[in-house]
């Protein structure tokens, strides 16, 4: 508690300015003192904004972050209360606060966003913070977050200064400085829906570490793949140097569960550096955006798995052409400079086959994922009993298993190890000749059909 003498001073202190505010012919508002006190009175200033979708939220943090750690923080971020934030511009609310008081000096809202798999950093959701531009003059930054629940899907910066000019400097300046930061290079991201609204996601995935040992192919598949893929991207400059262009399609095709999804994962561990996007299912509605960013993240990987399902869709009215073409057209769109990979897999290329001739250049190289050989069977009882002691004779095995996916090969191995595990289960599993031939039986049934050609599996009974 202060003494008598005090309060009585902050009290006339307080009828002062009220007569003073009211001389003006508006209410006292600490939110204006604060702009007007480092930009000067508010018919005098302009507004610069540029917004960017929500994914965006975190790479607008680093980008103003960086700005204040090369121009310094003149007036600590600050933020904004009171009245319907989520549906008035900044200006808008800085003038509602100058003559009605709607708006008052508040703290700095913030949320949570994603930069990684595994990591989430805090980000601005509304406030202010004064700096100075690069010739000196003062400057106010502002990031809004988006607000899906409102409606507000976009995120915001907004600069404001005494002139355009320096404005739209320093905007761009921060934009520069976002590029340099961007949280979404490198990673492996996906294209989605959210609950709300059907809003755009874009979330992060670990990238999937697989070693050339665990993708069981024909001879020189694998080699062929690999060159298109990993070898132009190693080999770029000196092939751009050479006249030759960088953009490349691969078509993976060929029966489900043989491996295309597989082997596309051991490319994404294969090329660490680049930035890999992932659309599947509905996701493929956001073609045009993921080929917008693989040129900006290039070097970079674009996925489109099952892209046979968008060949006929046409979901975006009567009349409209499949998605395929927007597909088609989006990966023409990417300069022949650009170090991005279409990476496109499908179970019926037959449906594609027409759609892709009429337009070449798209795809150039198709690459089938067969059904395993008798070599690829065993193969592949060998990479999924690792972890196993398997004793059994596979011999008899691979010939039973004529027309099964790899799929097909890694269930039976674990139903035979839950075998192993029921008969023995307090010692090691082994998958000995009983358990393996059991679980095959079962699998060949006649009441198991169902599941074998969910497994992908042709396989006679």
């Amino acid at each position: 508690m202060g003494t008598r003498e005090e309060e009585l001073a902050a009290d006339l202190q307080r009828i002062f300015r009220a007569t003073a505010d009211a001389v003006a012919g508006s209410p006292a508002n600490e939110l204006i003192d604060r702009v007007t006190a480092h930009l000067g009175p508010l018919p005098g200033v302009m507004v610069v904004t540029r917004s960017w979708p929500m994914w965006e939220h975190a790479n607008i943090q680093r980008g103003v972050d960086a700005y204040l750690a090369e121009h310094g923080t003149s007036v600590g971020w600050f933020g904004i209360a009171g009245g319907q934030r989520s549906h008035e511009d900044l200006i808008g609310m800085l003038v509602t606060a100058r003559k009605q008081g709607t708006f008052e000096l508040g703290s700095v809202d913030f949320t949570t966003t994603a930069i990684g798999p595994d990591d989430a950093t805090e980000a601005v959701q509304l406030g202010l913070v004064g700096t100075s531009a690069p010739g000196g003059e003062p400057v106010l930054l502002a990031i809004r977050g988006a607000n899906p629940q409102w409606g507000q899907l976009e995120c915001r910066l907004e600069v404001l200064a005494t002139s355009r000019a320096t404005a739209t400097e320093v905007r761009d300046r921060v934009e520069r400085l976002m590029a340099e930061h961007d949280v979404l290079r490198g990673q492996v991201l996906a294209f989605g829906t959210s609950e709300n609204r059907g809003n755009d996601l874009l979330t992060f995935l670990p990238r999937p570490t697989l070693g050339g040992e665990e993708v069981v192919l024909p001879d020189g598949v694998l080699e062929a793949i690999e060159r298109h893929t990993v070898g132009i991207a190693e080999h770029g400059e000196r092939l751009l140097a050479a006249g030759q262009h960088l953009k490349r399609g691969l078509l993976l095709h060929g029966p489900p569960g043989t491996g295309k999804t597989h082997t596309v994962r051991y490319l994404m561990g294969r090329m660490p550096q680049n930035t890999v996007i992932i659309l599947t299912g509905m996701a493929m509605r956001f073609v045009a955006k993921a080929a917008e960013l693989a040129r900006r993240l290039q070097p970079s990987v674009v996925v489109v798995e099952d892209v046979d399902l968008i060949a006929q869709d046409r979901s975006y009215g009567p009349g409209a052409h499949p998605l395929l073409f927007t597909l088609l057209d989006a990966m023409d769109g990417v300069g022949g400079d650009a170090d991005v990979t279409f990476l496109l897999t499908t179970n019926r290329a037959s449906e594609l086959e027409k759609a892709l001739a009429d337009r070449p250049g798209r795809v150039d190289l198709a690459v089938e994922i067969p059904l395993p050989d008798a070599a690829g069977r065993e193969a592949l009882l060998h990479l999924y009993a690792r972890g196993l002691k398997l004793t059994a004779d596979l011999a008899p095995i691979v010939a039973a298993t004529e027309g099964v996916t790899a799929s097909f090969v890694k269930e039976l191995l674990r139903r035979a190890s839950l075998r192993s595990l029921a008969l023995r289960p307090d010692e090691e599993i082994v998958v000995g000749d009983e358990e393996l031939a059991t679980a095959l039986r079962e699998m060949q049934d006649a009441r198991s059909a169902l599941t074998r050609s969910l497994l992908g599996s042709s396989a006679a009974q």
